[in-house]
């Protein structure tokens, strides 16, 4: 079930908002400027899978959001439990960075915890199987896949250099609970 803790930038162990219904979440992740959907997984894919295999699953959706955004780069992040990288995968996303432009993620399988530092706020959704998450260009936040990944994202960019992050340097990410 995908989810929404909200929590004081200075307090990161008691949130003070939590929600876990999809209507709910969007209108709380709305207000600073982050899209939230949930779509129906068109066709079964599994951690692990080639991203040719992925991508071909889901051609439709990806052409819909191309057209409709002028997405110029797409690509898939596919991990399974057993990636041999696993632990130097998760690490590259922990630290808090942003990106030039909206990161459009789309959960296609599995699960993984994105977290925005908005201000003094910081907002951890959780997203599952069918979550479509859209992140402002320039909003920090770091992602954490946990410890024995699983999931399967698709990635939507509108320049090809895109996926590049900007590292603060801050130890915020260090400060939260983690995906265990």
């Amino acid at each position: 079930m995908s989810r929404l803790r909200i929590f004081a930038e200075r307090n990161p162990t008691l949130p003070v908002l939590t929600k876990h219904k999809h209507e709910a979440i969007t209108a709380e992740l709305k207000k600073i400027g982050v899209a939230f959907e949930q779509w129906k997984p068109a066709r079964p894919v599994k951690p692990g899978d080639a991203p040719e295999k992925v991508m071909a699953a889901y051609q439709a959706d990806i052409d819909r959001l191309v057209a409709a955004h002028g997405f110029q780069s797409v690509d898939v992040v596919s991990i399974a439990p057993d990636h041999p990288d696993r632990a130097l995968l998760r690490a590259k996303f922990l630290d808090e960075h942003s990106h030039k432009e909206d990161e459009v993620r789309f959960f296609v399988a599995g699960s993984g915890l994105f977290s925005l530092h908005v201000g003094e706020s910081v907002y951890e959704v959780l997203c599952e199987a069918g979550d479509l998450i859209s992140v402002p260009d320039g909003t920090t936040h770091w992602f954490d896949m946990g410890p024995v990944p699983s999931f399967v994202a698709i990635r939507f960019f509108t320049q090809p250099d895109g996926w590049v992050g900007y590292f603060t340097g801050s130890d915020i990410a260090r400060q939260f609970p983690r995906y265990e």
